[in-house]
């Protein structure tokens, strides 16, 4: 029995140490990706902020209390729309007074242009009557005694004495007279014309103040950053929030220092915002950044894009994604991003015709999120190895596996 185990088991032996040895000798099985021809666009991947394309803060102009806040964060308000209304104490009451001082002045007016006071234009008038009535009778006196004087049954110097009596009130009745036309002056006209215009004035202030009172928008746009709630107690120049335009809109995006020579103005960008995934907004690159400021542990420069934003979904202050489009190639020879090696500077290992490798030297372009141009080095067709788990070198042969 044991003659024919030890023969068995060294068979055995004999073919695991040949199949070991066999596929010690086979060439690893490798990837590859052969580099083509296609359109390959560079873009600059980073981050943003949107901001209004046009804004104006929004300020009390007096004091009070802030008694209605019509609007909330992000309506959309035209021009001219009432945002807030305040409460001034005693605004009111300055408008009423103010008016009521206006038509006393305007009765007195229309009391001097008629002539006077009607008590005053009465009294004259009265007086006058009572005196014509007694000069009646003074002339009647005065004709009796003509007749008695002729006949010699008066004396002539009572008859002097009753034509003094008729003489003295036709004086008393010739001033009262004069004095009716001239119980108003020009003075008096133009005193009671300048208190109706300073009146008129108390009204137009108390109602500015009553305007001050009622805060509108001042341009059409986006409410956003509103500061306030109704209740609060608001002084002169307190910020209650500010409207932005919607449409279109800016984006500050902020872009590493390195990439900043990749930027140029008029590049198309495109925006995408994380709380609407599957939408974007495009716009174009307005204006690059003037310095290098800290934006956490970056240094970046702020790149200002015009982003249309036609159904006003962006709101100011949102953060976003910003894509900056810095160079469109066409057919452009690229190869996979995870094949370029930087070993001996920067190369990829090619196939070779006998399906060994060899290192090449390349010099790359334009690039996307996973291909690279080849601008030199490579031809079309050509093999280049991807990354795997096998330690390959130049000269090994290799079992290709194109992908």
């Amino acid at each position: 029995m044991r003659k024919i185990v030890l023969p068995i088991l060294l068979l055995i032996a004999v073919a695991g140490g040949w199949w070991i040895y066999r596929i010690k000798s086979e060439p690893p099985t490798v990837p590859f990706a052969k580099a083509f021809r296609q359109k390959i666009s560079n873009n600059l991947s980073t981050n943003g902020k949107v901001e209004p394309g046009e804004y104006a803060e929004v300020r009390a102009s007096t004091q009070g209390q802030l008694q209605r806040l019509p609007v909330h964060q992000g309506d959309t308000v035209k021009q001219g729309q009432v945002i807030a209304e305040l409460s001034q104490p005693g605004a009111q009451e300055e408008l009423q007074s103010a008016e009521a001082r206006a038509a006393q002045a305007r009765a007195e007016l229309s009391t001097l242009t008629a002539g006077g006071r009607s008590s005053d234009v009465a009294e004259i008038n009265g007086n006058i009557a009572v005196l014509k009535k007694q000069r009646e009778s003074a002339a009647a006196t005065v004709d009796s005694l003509n007749r008695l004087v002729k006949k010699q049954a008066a004396t002539a110097y009572e008859l002097t004495q009753a034509q003094s009596a008729v003489a003295d009130l036709d004086a008393r009745i010739a001033a009262l007279e004069q004095r009716r036309p001239v119980l108003v002056n020009k003075g008096d006209i133009e005193s009671a014309q300048a208190k109706i215009r300073e009146a008129e004035a108390g009204i137009a202030l108390a109602r500015a103040h009553l305007a001050l009172n009622t805060i509108v928008a001042p341009i059409s746009g986006i409410v956003y950053d509103l500061q306030v709630r109704a209740g609060a107690y608001l002084h002169p120049g307190d910020l209650l929030g500010s409207i932005g335009k919607a449409d279109p809109v800016l984006v500050r995006v902020y872009v590493d220092e390195p990439e900043l020579g990749r930027v140029q103005i008029g590049q198309p960008v495109r925006i995408t915002w994380d709380a609407l995934p599957g939408k974007e907004w495009v716009g174009t690159v307005e204006k690059r950044p003037t310095q290098i400021i800290a934006l956490g542990a970056r240094q970046v420069g702020e790149v200002l894009c015009t982003v249309h934003n036609q159904g006003y979904e962006l709101i100011p202050g949102t953060n976003v994604n910003a894509f900056i489009l810095t160079q469109v190639v066409e057919n452009a020879l690229t190869i996979p991003k995870t094949a370029v090696r930087r070993e001996r500077g920067t190369g990829v290992y090619v196939l070779g015709k006998d399906n060994t490798v060899k290192w090449v030297n390349i010099a790359t372009g334009a690039s996307d999120a996973l291909r690279v141009e080849v601008v030199s080095g490579l031809n079309e067709g050509d093999a280049v190895m991807l990354p795997s788990d096998l330690a390959i070198h130049e000269d090994v042969k290799v079992a290709p596996r194109i992908e």
